[in-house]
């Protein structure tokens, strides 16, 4: 059944809130920029839980989980810019289109969201307005800001997955994840089975669409950005030291890339 909503807030956002985008090394050299669309998973305060159980607000559901740690320390070793967002993807996905049904899930899995059931139009604009506006809007500014000093800009979108879903596992270590443009995701699957010790998805988990993603449709391919998504699975960066091999396995990587991108003239 749901919740009452009747006293919706036309603001979502207030006293006590935080804001919903997170930057770190936003001075930083590297042509890679780096974005985390579930890096938290925060409520805010007008929504109570959400009508969901605190066992449930950890799981992937409402967050990916590990990817905080993976970007913080790979944006330091690159020395690259990270943008992230910091609400759970219950409140709203960033990474979906607003109006989808999975923008504003009812249910997620087998989770029911009972405070998302019958939203009114003015909450689902504010949620929209307050939360994933500023983000995406400050990734565009970014965008923009780079373009006018003429500094090249790959765009790295970071994501982790669940090691089993829908009762099924899943084998993938870690997976590229792409739509249009080949170039980033083809180089990164190279240099990932190289490693020899990887099971590595070819847009595997996911792939990468207009309906069922944003930030690289919007601001990869759109904006004629070199682009790339990656999916790492959860059970390998669900601790500080598991977040800090990945970092460094990926550092080392992009730097390599990033070498072979310079010899393409791509950055």
């Amino acid at each position: 059944m749901a919740l009452d909503t009747a006293d919706a807030p036309d603001q979502l956002l207030g006293e006590g809130d935080i804001p919903p985008v997170h930057e770190v090394n936003a001075a930083g050299a590297s042509p890679f920029l780096l974005t985390s669309d579930h890096y938290g998973r925060v409520l805010p305060h007008a929504l109570g839980d959400l009508g969901v159980a605190a066992s449930e607000l950890t799981r992937h559901i409402a967050w990916d989980i590990g990817i905080a740690g993976v970007a913080e320390r790979l944006a330091g070793m690159l020395d690259a810019h990270l943008v992230a967002q910091r609400y759970s993807r219950l409140v709203i996905d960033c990474n979906r289109p607003p109006g989808v049904a999975s923008s504003i899930p009812v249910i997620s899995e087998a989770t029911a969201i009972p405070r998302n059931e019958g939203l009114p139009d003015r909450e689902r604009e504010a949620r929209r307005r307050e939360i994933f506006d500023p983000y995406h809007h400050r990734i565009d500014a970014v965008i923009d800001d780079r373009v006018q000093a003429k500094r090249p800009t790959v765009l790295v979108s970071l994501h982790s997955f669940t090691p089993v879903y829908a009762g099924v596992a899943r084998p993938w270590h870690i997976g590229a994840l792409y739509n249009r443009d080949t170039v980033l995701p083809q180089l990164l699957l190279k240099h990932l089975r190289a490693e020899g010790d990887l099971v590595v998805g070819d847009n595997e988990p996911y792939a990468v669409g207009d309906l069922t993603d944003y930030t690289i449709p919007v601001h990869g391919e759109a904006r004629g950005l070199v682009n790339t998504g990656i999916e790492i699975r959860q059970d390998l960066i669900a601790d500080q030291s598991g977040q800090q091999q990945w970092a460094e396995r990926l550092a080392r990587i992009f730097t390599e890339i990033e070498v072979e991108l310079h010899a393409e003239r791509l950055v």
